[in-house]
C-alpha cells in the first residue's frame, strides 16, 4: 500500500486524530453513502433520521477526546482539515436547538445529539477498538442503512468490508507504479544501495510518479506551514485547557523564561532538551484545546516531528527548505513502514505506535538533514522506535493533556537521541527497524485492554481527579 506524504501528515484538528479527525471523516463517508452508495433503496422512501453508536475505545474515552462534537460536525458535512475551530461551539449549539443536520446536497436530517449517539461500552466490535455503527432510518424508523467503519490511526478510516480485505492481506500491499516499492526496512536499505540514492530521494521520486514534483513541493510546504503554525500560537496563548482536569498551559511560560535566558547569556546545560519540550508541549497543548495541527503520524503525538524541526532550524546550519523537505520525506517513508507493517494507533498498540512512532519518523528525518547514510538513518529511526516498546496508552479522563503532552517532548527528545548515536556509528547494529516494528506490532497485541486508549488502567486509574 503507498502510503503517500499526505496520508502520514494530514491537517486537521484536535484533540484526537483516531477519536476526533477519524469519526468526522467516517460521518462524512456516510453522507456520501447515503446518496451514491450500492445499497438497496425502497421505492419512495428516504433517509430521515440518523443513528450513531460508538464502541470499545471510542465509547470508554470519546468524550475527553471530543468524539461526540465530531460526529456531529461530520454529519453537518465539516471535514478535518477545512473546518475552523472558531466556528465550532456555534455549529453544536445550532443542533442542539435544531434537533436537525442538513449537510450541502442533502435533504434534512432528524439527529438529536442528546438521544441520536450512544457510547455503547458494552458491545465491542470485532475488526478494530475504534468501532462506530452509523445508520439510516425513514420517517417511519425503519431502518435502510447501516455501516460499520473503523478509526485506525493517524485519521484513516476504513469500512468493515475493506478492514476484512487489509487482514487477509499478510504482506503488506506494495504500489507496483512507483520506482522504488519497499514494503519494510530491508528493502529500502536494498533500493538506496543499488540505487545510490537517500531514503528521501526514493520517497520523492515515489511521489512525484504519483503528484508531480510541483504537487509534492506545495504539499511539504503546506504540511510545514501549518506544523510552524502550530507551533507559534501554542508558544502565546496561556490559560487553563478545556476538558475538567483544569491543567493549565504550560509552553508560553517556559518559553518566555527560554527567552529570558537567551538574551542574558545564562549558560543552560539543558538548553537542548528544554527546546524541543517547549516546542512539542506548544503542538499538543494546541491539539489538547481542539486546535489545528498535522497528524505526524497522529494528533496524539502531533508535537514531536515539529519540535525536532524547529530545534534543527535553531541549532543547525544551514538549514533551508530543502532541508525541512528532505526531513519530511525521510520521516513519511518511515511512517509508511511503521503503519504498514504494524500500527500508529494508540487504541490497537498503545502509545508505542503513536509517540513512538512519531520519535522514529524524527530520528530518521533529523538523521538525514544531519547528512547521515541510509542505514545510519534506519539505525536512527530503529533506535528511537526501540526505546518506546511497551509503552501504555492511559489518558487521565480520556483527555489528551497527562501525560500525553510532556510525552511529546520526551519523544522529541529521544528522537534527537537517537539520530545522535546512530550518527557516531557507522550504520551496522543488532537490532534492525523490521525486527523491532514487528517487535511493536506484537507487545500491542499481547498488551492489556485496560493500557490501550481507553483510560481503564495505568495513571488513568491512579491518579485522583480533583
Amino acid at each position: 500500500m503507498f502510503l503517500s506524504v499526505s496520508d502520514i501528515f494530514k491537517v486537521g484538528i484536535g484533540p484526537s486524530s483516531s477519536h476526533t479527525m477519524g469519526p468526522m471523516t467516517a460521518a462524512n463517508r456516510f453522507l456520501d453513502e447515503v446518496l451514491n452508495g450500492d445499497w438497496v433503496r425502497p421505492h419512495d422512501v428516504n433517509v430521515a433520521q440518523i443513528k450513531v453508536s460508538l464502541h470499545g475505545s471510542l465509547a470508554y474515552t470519546g468524550v475527553g477526546h471530543g468524539t461526540d462534537r465530531a460526529v456531529f460536525l461530520g454529519l453537518m458535512g465539516h471535514e478535518p482539515n477545512t473546518i475552523d475551530p472558531d466556528v465550532i461551539d456555534g455549529l453544536l449549539d445550532d443542533l442542539s436547538r435544531t434537533k436537525r443536520v442538513q449537510p450541502e446536497g442533502h435533504p434534512v436530517y432528524q439527529f438529536d445529539p442528546k438521544t441520536d449517539l450512544e457510547f455503547d461500552k458494552k458491545t465491542r466490535l470485532d475488526g478494530h477498538a475504534n468501532g462506530m455503527i452509523i445508520s439510516g432510518f425513514d420517517a417511519n424508523e425503519r431502518l435502510l442503512i447501516k455501516r460499520i467503519y473503523y478509526s485506525i490511526g493517524g485519521g484513516f478510516v476504513v469500512t468493515d468490508t475493506e478492514l476484512e480485505s487489509l487482514k487477509a492481506n499478510k504482506e503488506p500491499e506494495v504500489q507496483k507504479d512507483v520506482p522504488y516499492p519497499f514494503a519494510n526496512a530491508d528493502q529500502m536499505l536494498e533500493m538506496a544501495a543499488s540505487s545510490g540514492l537517500s531514503i528521501a530521494q526514493m520517497k520523492r521520486a515515489n511521489e512525484e510518479k504519483v503528484s508531480g514534483a510541483d504537487a509534492l513541493n506545495n504539499e511539504l510546504e503546506q504540511i510545514w506551514n501549518a506544523m510552524n503554525s502550530c507551533i507559534e500560537r501554542g508558544l502565546k496563548r496561556k490559560g487553563i485547557m478545556p476538558g475538567g482536569l483544569n491543567v493549565e498551559r504550560r509552553a508560553a511560560k517556559i518559553y518566555n523564561q527560554l527567552q529570558d535566558e537567551w538574551k542574558q547569556n545564562k549558560v543552560n546545560p539543558m538548553l537542548a532538551n528544554d527546546w524541543l519540550s517547549v516546542y512539542a508541549m506548544a503542538v499538543n497543548e494546541e491539539n489538547a484545546s481542539g486546535g489545528r495541527v498535522v497528524t505526524a503520524p497522529t494528533n496524539g503525538a502531533a508535537g514531536v516531528i515539529p519540535a525536532v524541526i524547529a530545534y534543527m532550524k535553531d541549532f543547525l546550519e544551514d538549514i533551508d527548505e530543502d532541508a525541512i523537505h528532505e526531513f519530511l520525506l525521510t520521516a513519511a517513508a518511515i511512517g509508511g513502514l511503521i503503519k504498514s507493517n504494524a500500527s500508529i494507533s494508540g487504541a490497537e498498540v498503545g502509545c508505542q505506535g503513536e509517540v513512538g512512532s512519531a520519535s522514529s519518523m524524527a530520528a530518521a528525518g533529523l538523521a538525514a538533514v544531519m547528512g547521515g547514510t541510509p542505514t545510519q538513518i534506519e539505525n536512527a529511526a530503529e533506535i528511537a522506535l526501540e526505546h518506546h516498546l511497551g509503552m501504555t496508552c492511559d489518558p487521565i479522563a480520556g483527555l489528551v493533556q497527562v501525560p500525553c503532552i510532556e510525552r511529546n517532548g520526551v519523544g522529541a527528545v529521544k528522537a534527537a537521541m537517537a539520530a545522535s548515536l546512530a550518527l557516531k556509528g557507522d550504520g551496522q547494529h543488532f537490532v534492525s527497524l523490521d525486527n523491532c516494528i514487528e517487535t511493536m506490532r506484537q507487545t500491542g497485541l499481547d498488551m492489556n485492554a485496560k493500557y490501550k486508549e481507553t483510560s481503564t488502567g495505568g495513571l488513568a486509574v491512579n491518579v485522583v481527579e480533583c
